[in-house]
């Protein structure tokens, strides 16, 4: 398995669902200075394939909103929409090499298969078509082929991470039946193509990574390093996402907003910074910034 070489090149990659909340501000400003404090570049890119979740205006809202901020990025802004060839060209690759299967399984299916399966958790798939569609079934999705070796990686704030995919998940969808491209997919072959080094991103995808660098492994991609966040909960310990109703970012408190952040991830910004201009808490960030004091829970409450 490659590894990535020593320039560092980070990303931030949000959805284009909703407007950014204080949880994707977290990701954001983590991802950023940590490349920053390396010398490094810091590339944004849109994961806008899911199409049926996505919110008219949002991308740009996204854009406008990051730049109020001050955030500053490398490049182009990447759109997974206009990525579908490459994603479909690493699917054959798999289906080529014989890593990859149609599968004609229902989540029903697959529901009432893994209850059956006298398995700790049961298996999320439990290779139903492993072998070759059943009689007079067609193919709804592509799955990717398992191994039951574990696949395990250094996560630099959450230690050691490891799992075994045959037993934890299964053959996993590489090509939705609505014949969209699984995040793992695009994701995978994106941080490839833009050539990261490093994804900073918080723990709410702590268990994808196994998956990714499993795919990495199929495609002889590289294998970049990991840190994932502490995510930002609310009292009931959901993360704040748009699906709790997390409040949306406002760019008339930026300033205030960002040392919020910055706080969150154990930069101790001095009282009365979030009154000073945005440029000025970029200012202490980059100087202040503590890779090490960021805490290594894997979610914190906010008020």
């Amino acid at each position: 398995m490659k590894v990535q070489g020593h320039f560092h090149r980070g990303r931030f990659a949000p959805s284009p669902t909703g407007p950014l909340h204080f949880g994707s501000l977290v990701a954001a400003v983590g991802s950023f200075l940590d490349a920053r404090a390396q010398g490094g570049e810091w590339l944004l890119r849109m994961e806008d394939i899911d199409t049926p979740r996505n919110v008219a205006g949002a991308a740009a809202d996204i854009l406008k909103t990051l730049e109020a901020f001050g955030f500053e990025w490398d490049g182009p802004v990447l759109f997974q929409s206009t990525r579908l060839d490459a994603y479909a060209a690493a699917l054959e690759r798999l289906k080529r090499a014989g890593l990859a299967y149609g599968c004609a399984c229902s989540r029903k299916e697959i529901a009432d298969s893994a209850r059956h399966a006298a398995v700790d958790g049961g298996l999320a798939y439990p290779g139903t078509c492993r072998a070759g569609l059943p009689p007079e079934r067609s193919v709804r999705a592509w799955r990717l082929r398992v191994t039951d070796e574990e696949i395990a990686f250094a996560d630099r704030l959450q230690g050691r991470v490891a799992q075994h995919l045959e037993h934890d998940v299964g053959d996993f969808v590489l090509l939705r039946a609505d014949g969209l491209f699984a995040y793992q997919l695009a994701a995978t072959v994106d941080d490839d193509f833009q050539g990261i080094s490093s994804v900073v991103r918080g723990a709410d995808l702590l268990a994808s990574t196994p998956r990714q660098i499993w795919l990495q492994h199929c495609l002889g991609f590289a294998t970049p390093e990991y840190a994932h966040l502490p995510v930002a909960a609310n009292a009931a310990g959901e993360k704040l996402s748009k699906q709790t109703r997390a409040a949306p970012l406002r760019t008339d408190w930026a300033a205030a907003e960002l040392v919020g952040a910055l706080r969150f991830l154990g930069q101790p910004a001095p009282g009365g910074l979030e009154n000073a201009s945005v440029g000025e808490v970029w200012a202490w960030a980059k100087a202040n910034w503590n890779f090490a004091a960021i805490p290594r829970r894997p979610a914190i409450v906010v008020p």
